[in-house]
């Protein structure tokens, strides 16, 4: 898998290989030696060439953009996927067909904004999600109707889970 990476207006070239011990990488062109384990969802132990780093990586819902924190230093970053055309103009273009909203992070549902059967726009808040004592609300990737909703409010998500399908 090749991805193109921009860090702080900075491209970088990064291509993972899946290997039997684990995973090949490599930075600019450059073979680096690595070992990843995720200890917790979102969270990662990373060997680094020799170096040992805990990353924390929080997708925010609805920008592209990823949160990378490691120690006290934050990073944003995103990640620009040559497969997949995202209208490089400010996010104009919205996502089509059915869409699953998920948790970005492992938490619980504080606060559920809507109900199924209701129409809503793109990045209308749909339901509020604390993780680390933060509370996050989770936006509509499109204008539609909300098809399902998957949770209830005080029930706890893992990262990735399936919270609604807008339409």
């Amino acid at each position: 898998m090749k991805l193109e990476i921009q860090i702080a207006g900075r491209s970088r070239t990064v291509e993972l290989e899946r290997v039997t011990e684990g995973w090949r990488a490599k930075l600019d062109g450059s073979e680096v030696t690595a070992d990843l384990i995720e200890i917790t969802p979102g969270t990662f132990s990373i060997l680094l060439d020799g170096r040992c780093f805990e990353v924390r990586i929080q997708a925010l819902q609805g920008s592209g953009t990823l949160r990378i924190q490691s120690g006290s230093e934050e990073f944003a970053a995103e990640i620009i996927d040559p497969r997949a055309w995202r209208g490089r103009r400010g996010g104009l273009v919205e996502a089509e067909g059915r869409q699953q909203v998920l948790a970005p992070m492992p938490g619980k549902v504080v606060h559920v904004l809507v109900k199924a059967g209701d129409k809503v726009q793109r990045n209308q808040g749909l339901l509020v999600v604390e993780a680390m004592k933060m509370q996050n609300e989770i936006r509509s990737p499109k204008t539609g109707m909300v098809e399902r909703l998957l949770v209830s409010e005080g029930q706890r998500v893992d990262a990735g889970d399936v919270l609604a399908i807008v339409g």
